[in-house]
């Protein structure tokens, strides 16, 4: 096998052997790009025609996406037949690596341009400005952002509080830049010195370019280090209670009805509750059962929890709820006409608070999965519409809201009602933490995925969301992993997987606002400017040069 394909094996292995859930590995993708950047180098430099160069940085993205998220095959397959999974599958496998790949693909074409320098600025520019993309488009996906890589590490990010994820992936492309260059160097070096040894070959830029990797990791490992070791939470104490039914989202097991899930749900409460008790979290969709919102106070859910919240008069229940809304008109764009009543509606998978009172808040998730609870593109896709809607979602999709926002208790303690899939949006969850929340409920369902890493990856992805803004996250999942993670991102209490079980914490509440919280992804925004602008050069270079072949 050719040199090139070998390298470019190795970058896979080697950014997969880095990606949650596997622990201590996070490092890696500080160099994990290194094999791959030297393949695409040589490739650069052979003489003749054929330079695979998409083809090779291709094979190795394909590889880790694949490797790392194979989990989204295993939630299709489980609804659907196994053809049609396998080809929706290739959507977050194959749409993540092409973008990536052509990060790396403009990228050498910038290098054959100019000088080093400009062409490793370009790239960073390229490579944030897909992550971008893919967080903010109709096909978002931000699940393999590079800065998500550390979440199993977080004793040394915690300087993410002031950079967010997308801070994380600076510095893991500047870390594989320079370890690149000093590899080059190096290779340089022995080049002009073919009769003096290896170590008096490497000269005084490799050197210097060697100190430079050196520092670049080192230093924002000690600060993280020293950020971690001297944080000290401020005592504000609120009794968190996390409920896990442990429910088949798919039913093959046992199919409960509205009413016996509603019994369980309490039942597991009652065991950790208690007179002090503020919160019970229970997860997205525990109650089944779509409810108009206007009508919700006179529905037998409602009853049900007031009934039991009779027990625990200072508590407030925040839980997930399926819900519709009735307009006269078309409010949204996701509302839908029933002829029959020639009245339009909106489905929402919904966060409820409720407490020992008439009053009712409602937040509908608004970071809906592609495809399953919003069809991306509708202008083009809606004839696709019939292969979604057994996955959890409907027909024409979920409606949402344009702003996060955020549910309060009784006593005034605000939370972030993250639903599912919100929690690996970093900015979405600090705009509401901004918002006055003093401490974040992750409700999901990650039944949906089986015993696979997805669940692991999600309860890592959560610890981020703690450390951006320093906030405790009580994470309630109907089938696990229900967790309580602190504000260095620590995980203080988790569950197994696949069991029923209830946890208790006395989580400190914080007010305090961090740098992320204010200001959110601001580092991505020059980064933009600049991918764009490098992109442009690429296709300006390759216009010219086909005029003078011409």
């Amino acid at each position: 096998m050719k040199r090139h394909i070998w390298l470019a094996l190795l970058s896979s292995f080697l950014l997969w052997l880095a990606w949650p859930p596997i622990p201590y590995t996070s490092v890696i993708l500080l160099f994990a790009f290194v094999p791959l950047m030297i393949a695409l180098q040589e490739l650069s430099e052979r003489e003749g025609a054929k330079k695979p160069i998409f083809l090779t940085a291709g094979l190795t993205f394909l590889l880790w996406n694949t490797a790392s998220i194979y989990w989204v095959f295993n939630s299709l397959n489980a609804v659907m037949p196994t053809f049609i999974a396998g080809i929706l599958s290739l959507i977050p496998f194959g749409l993540g690596a092409l973008l990536m790949t052509l990060s790396f693909w403009f990228y050498r074409k910038i290098a054959g341009r100019t000088k080093p320098l400009i062409a490793d600025i370009c790239l960073i520019g390229l490579w944030i400005s897909y992550e971008y993309l893919h967080q903010t488009w109709d096909l978002k996906f931000p699940w393999m952002t590079l800065g998500n890589g550390f979440s199993t590490s977080a004793q040394l990010i915690q300087w993410y509080e002031y950079t967010g994820v997308y801070g994380g992936t600076l510095w893991i492309l500047v870390s594989n830049i320079l370890i690149f260059r000093f590899v080059l160097q190096v290779k340089k070096s022995k080049l002009k010195s073919q009769n003096t040894s290896g170590d008096k070959a490497i000269g005084k830029k490799s050197s210097l370019a060697l100190i430079g990797s050196i520092a670049w990791i080192v230093i924002p490992m000690t600060v993280s280090l020293l950020i971690y070791n001297d944080y000290e939470e401020e005592i504000n104490p609120s009794d968190v209670v996390v409920v896990q039914p442990n429910i088949d989202p798919y039913g093959k097991n046992h199919t409960y009805t509205a009413k016996e899930q509603l019994d369980k749900l309490i039942k597991l409460s009652k065991e950790k509750g208690q007179v002090n008790t503020e919160f019970f979290i229970w997860p997205e969709t525990a109650l089944i059962g779509y409810t108009q919102e206007d009508e919700f106070i006179n529905s037998q859910n409602f009853t049900t929890i007031n009934h039991f919240l009779d027990r625990f008069r200072n508590a407030t229940v925040i839980t997930g709820a399926e819900t519709y809304a009735v307009y006269q008109n078309k409010k949204t764009e996701s509302a839908r006409l029933d002829k029959q009543n020639n009245i339009y509606w909106d489905s929402f998978n919904t966060a409820v608070a409720l407490e020992n009172s008439p009053k009712l808040q409602f937040y509908h998730k608004s970071k809906l999965v592609p495809g399953v609870e919003k069809m991306p593109f509708p202008f083009l896709l809606n004839v696709l519409n019939p292969l979604f809607e057994k996955f959890g979602g409907t027909t024409g999709g979920y409606g949402s809201q344009a702003e996060p926002s955020n549910l309060y208790s009784a006593s005034g303690v605000g939370v972030v009602p993250a639903i599912c899939y919100e929690s690996i949006w970093g900015d979405w969850v600090a705009k509401s933490v901004s918002k006055e929340a003093q401490f974040i409920a992750i409700i999901t369902n990650d039944g949906w995925w089986g015993n696979t890493s997805g669940k692991d990856q999600h309860l890592d992805y959560a610890r981020l969301r703690a450390i951006e803004n320093r906030r405790w996250v009580a994470r309630s999942a109907n089938t696990g992993i229900s967790a309580f993670i602190n504000q260095r991102g620590d995980v203080v209490q988790e569950t197994e997987w696949w069991q029923e079980a209830v946890i208790k914490q006395d989580i400190n509440l914080n007010s305090e606002l961090t740098f992320y919280t204010k200001h959110q992804d601001w580092i991505v925004y020059p980064f933009l400017v600049i991918g764009v602008l490098s992109i442009l050069f690429s296709v300006f270079v390759g216009f010219v040069k086909r005029e003078k072949v011409i």
